[in-house]
């Protein structure tokens, strides 16, 4: 049975894209399989490696060959917190390639993260979560690769990018700012008092700077404080919280962890497994991290709904989870604002509409089983059988542990939403989007962007948010009702006037409409392909 489960997973997966990876292989390339191969001195490196983990902060020397390239001078290390086992090969992995050469790099990344998907049967989990989280928010890459040590191969890991400076620059076009992560391998030992307990990376405000070094790790010793105000504008003054962070985004790394039950992150029992930039613009950036334990594989949600949901229980978890959870301000903080509340649920249901209602996660959970079915086997030192591995999207895996299967679990969770009570409103239809230009025989020139659009279904507002670099903000304008003869019942014309600040500019934009229930936006895809006019085109 084994076998013909294994032809037809094989089969799933076109043979053209099982390529061999080679020197021209893309880091991240998603139809291929990668090949790292390290040779490191010591034969017993899987001890050192343990003793490094347990003891110290130092890092095992030797060389990397990388899809055919060698690299000299790399260091080595096992990294993470409740996925690390000790005695055990297959654990995560850090290879740092510039430990020992300055600037040593593959294709500019300087430091490969391996997760060994603890927790996964199905081997998709994190490398699924990356991919529909990178259709809204910028979020890391992820694939495959196969790990060789002394040419002992080791098994199939998941390749995560790394947050340093390579993602950061390409993100956000920087890499100046303060970087922290929630949830702290080494804890600080300054003796900090009065702290509060067990609040991980909630960003609950605290008096004393040094309690916030018992909970994130961060890159400069300087910034602390920035971290701190950032606390205390969530805690005193949440309607500010745009000049300190970028709420749009934080929205969408809540939504996404809502929908696919990512509870090992801020949204769950621990504030853990998640980035905070400061970009130079002076807002915090969220970046999601971590997420072997998605969809449902860690099962406690927080404070009074128990510490192992049933299957059952996650796919009907609240949408609005800790709405009113004063440890959780992140959340609670941000969606006691009607239209933050509004966002947030716009977004949890525009995610589940294009990954999961209509199936597209599972024809992808598919062809990455299929691609890596044959690796996954051979690797003697999996955490999982191949029957598991076979059944782990349909069904539960574990007497134990009960790992859902990701349809078990999504395809129910789709359908809660879609009728859930506050989703279930319908979204005005932005149409007609126009940007005036200058009339055929008009000879004075324009010098401000004159934006309407048509809204239906009975909106309340309508919103532009616009720049006139990719490199700044989003700024808001309330757009102007009009008055406009001939229009439908329950439909409304909006317009605005932005002034431009040269005859050169360029301006982007998208618009959000608010009616009683919901809100939509247009285009839909703003995050990435806002509307793009330049002023010189306007006065052709």
């Amino acid at each position: 049975m084994n076998r013909i489960l294994l032809l037809l997973l094989i089969a799933l997966f076109p043979l053209s894209l099982m390529a061999q990876s080679g020197k021209n292989r893309p880091f991240f390339d998603k139809k291929t399989i990668g090949e790292i191969r390290l040779t490191v001195a010591d034969k017993n490196w899987s001890d050192q490696l343990d003793s490094m983990r347990l003891y110290g902060t130092g890092m095992l020397n030797g060389v990397a060959n990388i899809d055919g390239e060698r690299y000299e001078g790399v260091g080595i290390r096992f990294r993470g917190d409740k996925s690390y086992v000790v005695g055990q090969k297959r654990n995560p992995f850090t290879i740092k390639l510039d430990h020992s050469v300055a600037g040593q790099n593959h294709q500019g990344y300087t430091s490969i993260k391996l997760s060994s998907a603890m927790r996964d049967p199905s081997m998709v989990r994190e490398v699924l979560f990356y991919e529909i989280a990178a259709k809204y928010m910028p979020a890391p890459q992820a694939n495959y690769t196969k790990l060789y040590v002394n040419d002992e191969y080791v098994g199939l890991f998941i390749n995560v990018e790394s947050v340093d400076n390579q993602y950061l620059n390409s993100r956000f076009g920087t890499e100046s700012g303060p970087l922290f992560k929630a949830g702290v391998d080494y804890p600080s030992k300054d003796g900090a008092t009065g702290c509060k307990q067990n609040i991980f990376g909630s960003l609950e405000y605290e008096e004393n700077l040094n309690c916030y070094k018992h909970n994130f790790e961060c890159n400069v010793d300087w910034a602390w404080g920035d971290l701190q105000n950032l606390s205390k504008v969530l805690a005193n003054e949440p309607a500010k919280a745009g000049s300190v962070l970028d709420v749009d985004r934080v929205l969408w790394m809540l939504a996404l962890n809502n929908v696919m039950i990512n509870l090992s992150s801020y949204s769950g029992h621990r504030s853990i497994n998640y980035y905070l930039y400061k970009d130079d613009n002076g807002r915090f950036q969220v970046i999601p991290w971590d997420l072997n334990l998605s969809f449902g594989s860690f099962k406690n949600p927080g404070v009074g709904l128990g510490s192992d949901l049933e299957v059952k229980d996650l796919q009907t978890l609240d949408p609005l989870l800790h709405s009113n959870n004063p440890y959780k301000p992140l959340i609670s903080q941000l969606l006691q604002d009607p239209l933050n509340r509004k966002i947030y649920l716009a977004h949890i249901r525009q995610i589940n509409e294009e990954n999961f209602l209509n199936g597209e996660y599972e024809k992808r959970a598919k062809e990455l089983q299929g691609m890596i079915v044959i690796p996954f086997n051979e690797d003697k030192n999996k955490l999982y059988s191949l029957d598991e591995f076979q059944r782990s999207l349909k069904e539960t895996i574990g007497k134990r542990s009960k790992i859902p299967g990701i349809v078990e679990l999504m395809s129910k969770r789709a359908r809660f939403l879609k009728t859930h009570p506050d989703l279930t409103a319908l979204p005005s239809a932005v149409t007609e989007v126009n940007v005036q230009g200058r009339g055929k025989f008009d000879n004075q020139r324009l010098n401000t962007f004159n934006i309407s659009c048509k809204v239906d279904r009975f909106p309340k507002r309508a919103f532009v948010y616009y720049r006139f670099s990719d490199k700044t903000p989003y700024m808001v304008a309330t757009m102007n009702e009009e008055t406009a003869n001939g229009l439908p019942s329950g439909v409304k014309m909006f317009t605005v006037a932005i002034e431009a600040k040269n005859e050169d500019a360029v301006i982007d934009y998208y618009i959000l409409a608010e009616n009683a229930g919901t809100v939509s936006f247009m285009p839909s895809n703003y995050m990435y392909k806002p509307y793009k006019v330049k002023l010189k085109d306007l006065n052709k």
